[in-house]
């Protein structure tokens, strides 16, 4: 039997869980879309010897390395040519994962991505290692307006430069 209580627990408890379901469903109330979390934008970037591939707007250098070594060696002598033509990336304040994979070097490396000069110390910074050879690994971070260099310390690669604004 139906009655005015029924009624009103029903529609209570109908209410309550539509508005779970609205909310799981990112709908508000008035009918229209509610944003979700943003998702973080990937960055993929692949780490050859003394060089992150994307960096050099695709071109593989084709340098051999057995230690860190012998990208010292050969950054002394490319590093500045290189930089004038390297691609700097321009992204957006948000939130980023970068993945970056050690395609072709023999030995662990890693990633470093940080703020220039005084950004150094007030923008934020991500950075590990033990990437070996054929590995993948991410590192999130999330990104405020500035300019940030980002290399490998352990397969020493030039400062790449990314630059956040809007």
């Amino acid at each position: 039997m139906i009655t005015r209580k029924n009624v009103s627990t029903l529609f209570c408890w109908r209410s309550a869980t539509g508005f779970a379901f609205l909310a799981a469903v990112g709908l508000s109330l008035s009918g229209t879309a509610v944003p979700a979390a943003s998702q973080p934008t990937i960055i993929t970037l692949t780490q050859l010897g003394c060089q992150f591939l994307e960096s050099e707007n695709g071109v593989d250098h084709m340098y051999k390395t057995t230690k860190a070594a012998d990208c010292k060696e050969i950054n002394a002598r490319t590093e500045r040519a290189r930089l004038a033509k390297a691609k700097v990336l321009r992204l957006k304040p948000g939130r980023y994962i970068f993945r970056v994979t050690n395609k072709n070097v023999p030995y662990g490396l890693g990633f470093w991505l940080r703020g220039k000069g005084f950004g150094r110390v007030t923008l934020p910074s991500v950075s590990g290692g033990g990437m070996d050879l054929g590995v993948t690994l991410e590192y999130k971070i999330t990104l405020r307006p500035g300019e940030y260099f980002y290399s490998c310390p352990l397969n020493p690669t030039p400062d790449y430069r990314l630059v956040v604004d809007g």
